[in-house]
């Protein structure tokens, strides 16, 4: 069963959350939702559920009761939106000609996945691992980094995900994901501040002013330490955040200068979402390791790869990876089909196209509403900061669980980042039609609270 998510920090008992599932939830879904309360470990962010699903197809989603909603969260892998008809065609034939191979037996769907990931990568990106979870390909990367450099340290940013995995956990910033675990976490992980360009201290206001501060900062980590393995991050923060003009540069040339490896997370950014094929590209850099998954299974089957530099390929004489699924032939053709989908009908260049046109639509109709302290993004990745007031931007984290529920029974279903984030991020296939009605939900729903 897939979940309409609920905000990220609100608690499982909100009093929002409550009065959701007394008015809005119908017959048929109360009796699954309690018997999914029951059967489900509970954990924040996923269980227990907000309500049920029984139908996925292009933008929308249906549950038990009849209710639609168009939906803008996906957990991200929705790029060519629910249950593509080429895809599923493509699936079911794979089924019949060759179900499963075990890791130690090639197969021609594994390889040609592998030789098109390094087509679509830029430089010499070229080697690839698969597995089933960006979780355990972000931990390829590191084993990778720490093999490669013989160091052990890595540096990555605070409030940053990376995974739910033990080592992706130690790397990630996300409270929700690390204050639980008992003891110390993967040792040798560093953490820096993230670029947060709107909140920054130093009140720069554009690429003109901004003294890249937050970039001589990992340069300084890395000099102080002076044996770090690797630079693990997102290359835009799905929040979402985009970095400061020259950012990634001057980290690239930072870690250029120490040795160190770059390794890109393009989980949730990667495949066009954000208007280019890789969200890096968008820097003009090239980093050693990128890792993409979610996305690449083309919203049915979970498949996620680490691809690396080839003169990376140093991990011969012992397993990095070893995984059961490693190049199964089912899920290798969901990612196949997922990328031809995405070239043959030109999702990249509609992310960009669409999702300036979003940025647009919002600025016009919301720049001057005193809760809209931002609205920023990339591509089909933007979101709309909600504060209690513009001028001091304390954040708006109640007036925003509102707006989401108000847009959820309006039919418009997203997440919530950093609390106050109203974070947007439909499929590549949506028709200009359907995200200005989505829009429109939001500018109301914004509209009524404040």
């Amino acid at each position: 069963m897939m979940t309409i998510t609920h905000t990220e920090g609100e608690s499982n008992t909100s009093e929002a959350r409550k009065s959701w599932l007394k008015q809005s939830i119908g017959p048929m879904s109360d009796p699954l939702l309690k018997r999914d309360a029951e059967a489900f470990l509970h954990q924040s962010l996923s269980s227990p559920c907000v309500n049920t699903i029984t139908k996925a197809e292009g933008i929308w989603i249906e549950d038990l009761d009849g209710r639609r909603y168009m939906d803008f969260h996906g957990n991200s892998v929705h790029h060519i939106g629910w249950g593509h008809p080429k895809l599923i065609e493509a699936i079911k034939a794979q089924l019949d000609d060759l179900p499963f191979a075990p890791r130690r037996f090639t197969n021609e769907p594994a390889v040609e996945l592998a030789e098109k990931l390094a087509e679509i990568a830029p430089g010499d990106l070229g080697k690839t691992l698969f597995t089933t979870g960006g979780s355990d390909a972000n931990e390829v990367a590191l084993k990778i980094a720490r093999a490669a450099t013989g160091r052990f340290k890595i540096v990555s940013f605070w409030d940053a995900f990376h995974g739910a995995g033990f080592g992706a956990a130690s790397v990630g910033g996300e409270a929700t994901f690390r204050s639980h675990i008992a003891g110390p976490l993967l040792p040798g992980t560093e953490h820096v501040a993230p670029f947060a360009c709107y909140r920054c201290p130093y009140n720069h206001t554009g690429p003109d002013t901004c003294g890249l501060a937050c970039a001589k900062m990992v340069d300084y980590v890395l000099e102080r330490e002076g044996d770090v393995a690797a630079v693990i991050a997102e290359p835009m923060r799905a929040v979402p955040y985009v970095p400061p003009a020259g950012f990634w540069k001057a980290v690239r040339k930072a870690c250029n200068a120490r040795g160190t490896l770059l390794i890109m997370d393009e989980i949730p950014t990667g495949l066009g979402k954000t208007g280019k094929m890789f969200a890096f590209e968008h820097d003009d850099i090239i980093p050693d390791i990128v890792t993409m998954g979610k996305n690449l299974g083309g919203g049915v089957l979970p498949i996620a790869a680490c691809v690396a530099r080839r003169d990376l390929d140093v991990c011969g004489d012992f397993a990095i990876g070893h995984y059961t699924h490693e190049k199964n032939p089912v899920t290798s053709r969901a990612a196949l089909t997922t990328i031809q989908i995405i070239e043959e009908e030109g999702l990249v260049a509609r992310s960009d196209e669409l999702g300036t046109y979003a940025k647009d639509f919002l600025q016009d109709r919301l720049s001057d509403v005193p809760i809209v302290g931002d609205i920023r993004g990339r591509g089909l990745m933007f979101g709309v900061e909600i504060v209690e007031n513009r001028a001091d931007k304390t954040p708006g984290n109640k007036l925003a669980e509102r707006i989401y529920y108000a847009c959820l029974e309006a039919g418009l279903s997203f997440k919530i980042s950093q609390g106050c984030v109203l974070t947007l991020s439909p499929p590549l296939t949506i028709s200009r039609d359907d995200l200005d009605r989505a829009l429109a939900i939001v500018v109301a729903a914004i509209n009524e609270a404040t």
